[in-house]
């Protein structure tokens, strides 16, 4: 099935695309406060749709207001569904009209449900003999699945014809309905067969046939020898009418009636105008410029709060990219002719095409360059490993190999990627390195606007260019079938590197434009993001080393802890249960033993979640028990497992992923292993850091802020009291405590600086008095009156946060001390919940941004501090939150480790005291 000659009708199940979209991130919001983002979602689901398969006919199907047939026939039928969001209700009318001015029929039948309609569309239209392509995410419309008729799922793009129902569900397409009768379905309330999931369904389907056959032949129900074979028999008698009625429920209705002829089914025109007055109210700003430049004249300025010419200008029209035109190099005189061209030009987009993710197993296959000739975007690849059977014969890196590295290392030709520290990575181990780095297309998405999309290139393209890229996935295939780029026959594979680099030169043009309208944020990317990259790169190469053995030992330990607390459960329960089985655990809890829920799950359900099984725990024995279990078990399978694994044989050592563009505010994360995340508050993440050791006449040294954070809001707020407390050195938390408690200074309980202390970290995450009624186990209007007493005592910190939020709410954002932006889209939601998140991530992103790039910075000074003073004797192997680890020769700790303590503290100049830490010893816990 291609889509260049298959042209189905389309219909298309609105109603399942609002809601994932709903769900799905962008959480949008206009200069209004009104909710967009499912608008966005669905719009752009329904744009991707069209572009691949280019229907001439297709059809919006959406569920109508008010009861259907099914609640009828079954008062509980979708009972448990929690009522519409106000701010997805409040989306459902400008979303409607965009449609239709899209120029798609949108139908919405009373008493109906969008399946019921889409699945009688669908049958007369197959028996017609026309083809029928259904996009929608519901499991249901499996059952409509015939020759004619076939799923496309547009979240995976993944399409289900009768061959892949039988490989997805076990059972085909006329089984379907049985199928979801047995299960039953929680989120619609039908019933179905106590105890029955998708493996039996399954396990009955496929040895009897449909419910009528199981029914016809109970007698060998037993024999099947599924799990609970022999006591199936008596559920099935006893629940036979409620399956009768499961399977009605499940049944989609195939006779409705409808104003809907064929003439009615065509996909129109757009009408141009209505969409640009549309996509104005939502700030829509690439779609309302494609209309704009289709034709429409700009809405009235003034129709938005925000200014509709500034929100076209901020974006760019699609580029055009000709593919046809790359080159692929197979010759020293083409790739001369080349660097003959670059060394005019002065500035290249550079990538390397290799065999694995991972930058110390990867190897090189080949790479690609693209620049600016004669006013176009010139790009190639060079080929240097493909080995699949018939490989043309390729240049070999020997071949190129001064060449290339002259180049890499000439300031003068400046060089710009995506992701940049992975081809250095990957480069390190052939002796190549790059200088001249000018811009990183990854790290300017993200200084740009960290939270507007993801930063890989596929997503910039599209967002930024309008440009959709050719996918690994598109010429190496999916899953355990997916080849590495060596085996990618030639041809594919040049497109699709020198699109890579001929894109992330573009992306680089543009943020470069950007940049050039707010000079701070290009101070940033040169000066922190673009810094701190080298210094990465040197710290993922040196890796840290593990000690194995403490790890297996700890695992052999948890394992048994681990059969204990289980053990523990199943008699608290009084039953054996599975204790990671949320389904489980909610009949336990709340079935079983009445306790009453906190929270219910989006699909209605009574909530698992950690800080409900935190709170429950407070009353109740059995969640204490599972939230420890599940916290052994995760340390278990992330660290005590896994490490030992992960050590590379050629180095000895583990060698994680640091990475930039991850974390909204700034701050590094890490993967393969998580860093960040090996707990230091309780004994057995200790144990864990027990196993990160010195090599042989080192000794681990670890440095941290003290308080940084704090140190930071007292700064930004500029509060006499806090400055004051930090200038002198005092205990903050114990000062804190002296002024709201109104108690001399030697006086102070520790009680009292426990409630300090909770205020001081409290306040910096936007926490209510609710939840520091909470965290202290006092009463709300206590802990109300705590915070009242604090902002008394520190008025200035109360004028900071408040004019932070009117800041926020006006542009949009908010910016760390350095220039680092946080944008907040929800800041005018008027979906509460979410306004609330936002002004809280209003008041902490200044403190931890600010912090993010002052650790980063002092990385920077630290790193070029041993590399002209102790390169043998000092390595900075690891960086977490805000603490620098490093090894360092036993014989200079006393001449180093001060200067790197000075060193840190020096990063920033705040007009309070930057204090850091070090620790010492033989493994990083010793070292804390």
């Amino acid at each position: 099935m291609t889509t260049s000659d298959y042209k189905p009708l389309v219909l298309v199940d609105g109603s399942s695309y609002l809601f994932r979209a709903y769900h799905a991130p962008p959480h949008l919001t206009n200069s209004k406060g009104e909710s967009t983002g499912a608008i966005y979602g669905v719009v752009n689901m329904l744009k991707s749709l069209i572009r691949q398969y280019s229907p001439d006919r297709m059809i919006m199907i959406f569920d109508a207001k008010g009861p259907t047939f099914r609640n009828e026939m079954y008062s509980e039928y979708k009972a448990n569904r929690p009522p519409m969001p106000d701010d997805l209700r409040t989306q459902i009318e400008p979303l409607h009209k965009i449609i239709r001015a899209m120029g798609i029929p949108l139908v919405s039948i009373p008493g109906v449900e969008a399946d019921d309609v889409i699945g009688t569309i669908a049958q007369q239209q197959a028996d017609l003999g026309h083809d029928v392509l259904i996009s929608t995410g519901d499991k249901d419309m499996a059952q409509l699945v015939n020759d004619k008729v076939t799923l496309i799922n547009t979240m995976t793009n993944t399409l289900l014809t009768p061959d892949a129902v039988v490989e997805k569900f076990g059972v085909a397409p006329e089984l379907i309905i049985d199928y979801l009768a047995l299960m039953g379905d929680k989120v619609d309330n039908i019933p179905g067969i106590p105890g029955v999931g998708d493996k039996t369904a399954v396990a009955l389907l496929q040895g009897l046939g449909s419910i009528e056959n199981i029914y016809q032949n109970l007698d060998k129900v037993a024999g099947l020898g599924f799990r609970g074979s022999k006591t199936m028999v008596a559920k099935l008698e006893d629940n036979k009418e409620q399956l009768q009625l499961s399977y009605e429920l499940a049944t989609i209705k195939m006779d409705v009636e409808h104003d809907c002829p064929d003439e009615a089914m065509t996909l129109g025109s757009p009408d141009k105008q209505k969409l640009a007055e549309l996509y104005a109210e939502c700030e829509f700003k690439r779609w309302l410029k494609e209309v704009l430049s289709g034709g429409a004249t700009p809405p009235p300025v003034g129709q938005t709060k925000q200014d509709v010419t500034k929100i076209i200008d901020e974006e760019v029209k699609s580029v055009v990219i000709n593919q046809e035109k790359y080159l692929t190099i197979f010759t020293l005189e083409q790739w001369q002719q080349c660097l003959d061209e670059i060394n005019q030009v002065g500035l290249i987009a550079f990538d390397t095409e290799t065999t694995s993710l991972d930058y110390m197993e990867a190897k090189l296959v080949g790479f690609s360059m693209a620049y600016e000739w004669q006013g176009d975007i010139k790009a190639f690849y060079v080929p240097l490993a493909h080995d699949y059977e018939d490989a043309p014969e390729q240049l070999s890196l020997e071949s190129v190999f001064d060449s290339l590295s002259a180049l890499l290392m000439d300031n003068n030709v400046k060089k710009v990627g995506q992701n940049l520290k992975y081809d250095m990575n990957v480069l390190i181990k052939y002796d190549l390195n790059i200088a001249g780095i000018v811009g990183d297309t990854m790290l300017q998405s993200y200084i740009f606007n960290s939270t507007a999309t993801r930063h890989d290139m596929g997503s910039l393209a599209l967002k930024y260019l309008g440009h959709n890229c050719v996918s690994f996935e598109d010429i190496a295939g999916k899953g355990a079938k997916q080849i590495t780029f060596n085996q990618i026959e030639l041809e594919k594979a040049a497109q699709y590197a020198a699109e890579d680099a001929d894109i992330t030169l573009r992306l680089f043009f543009y943020f470069n434009e950007q940049f050039d309208k707010v000079p701070r944020l290009k101070e940033l990317l040169a000066d922190i993001e673009l810094a701190v990259m080298p210094v990465l790169t040197q710290m993922e190469q040196s890796g840290v080393l593990i000690d194995a053995d403490h790890l297996h030992g700890l695992s052999s330990e948890f394992a048994i802890k681990l059969e204990e607390l289980e053990r523990k459960a199943h008699d608290v329960a009084g039953e054996v249960f599975n204790l990671a089985s949320t389904k489980q655990l909610q009949v336990i809890l709340f079935d079983k033993m009445g306790i009453t829920p906190l929270k219910k799950t989006p699909k209605g359900a009574p909530s698992t979640a950690e800080d409900v099984l935190q709170e429950l725990s407070l009353t109740h024995e059995l969640p204490k028990l599972i939230l420890e279990h599940r916290g052994l078990s995760k340390l278990k399978s992330t660290y005590t497992d896994k490490l030992p694994s992960m050590i590379k044989p050629s180095t000895g050592r583990v060698h994680t992923s640091y990475h930039q563009a991850v974390a909204a505010t700034g701050r590094l994360s890490s993967t393969d292993p998580n860093l960040q995340n090996i707990p230091i508050r309780n004994t057995n993440g200790r144990r864990i850091r027990e196993a990160f050791i010195a090599p042989e006449g080192k000794q681990i040294v670890a440095i941290d802020y003290s308080q940084i954070e704090l140190r930071i809001m007292a700064h930004l707020s500029g509060d006499e009291s806090l400055v004051n407390a930090f200038a002198n050195n005092q205990d903050i938390h114990r000062a804190t405590a002296s002024e709201v408690f109104a108690t001399p200074f030697a006086e102070v309980t520790n009680n009292q600086r426990r409630a300090a202390k909770a205020v001081n970290f409290g306040l910096i995450y936007g926490m209510s008095a609710f939840g520091l009624a909470q965290q202290l186990d006092i009463k709300r209007s206590e802990a109300q009156d705590y915070i009242d007493k604090y902002f008394e005592r520190f008025p200035g910190v109360l004028t900071y946060m408040e004019t932070t939020r009117q800041n926020a709410e006006k542009n949009g954002f908010v910016e760390t001390i350095f220039g680092r932006r946080l944008y907040l889209p929800d800041i005018t939601a008027r979906n509460v919940p979410r306004r609330k998140a936002a002004e809280r991530a209003a008041i902490n992103a200044p403190m931890q941004g600010t912090a993010a790039d002052i650790i980063k910075l002092a990385m920077i000074s630290v790193s070029q501090w041993i590399k002209e003073n102790a390169a043998d004797d000092v390595k900075m192997v690891m960086q977490v939150h805000d603490e620098l680890v490093f090894e360092i020769s036993e014989s200079k700790l006393d001449m180093y480790v001060s200067t790197l303590v000075n060193l840190m503290e020096q990063a920033a100049s705040l007009n309070v005291p930057l204090i850091a830490e070090a620790g010492i010893g033989e493994n990083w816990d010793q070292a804390h």
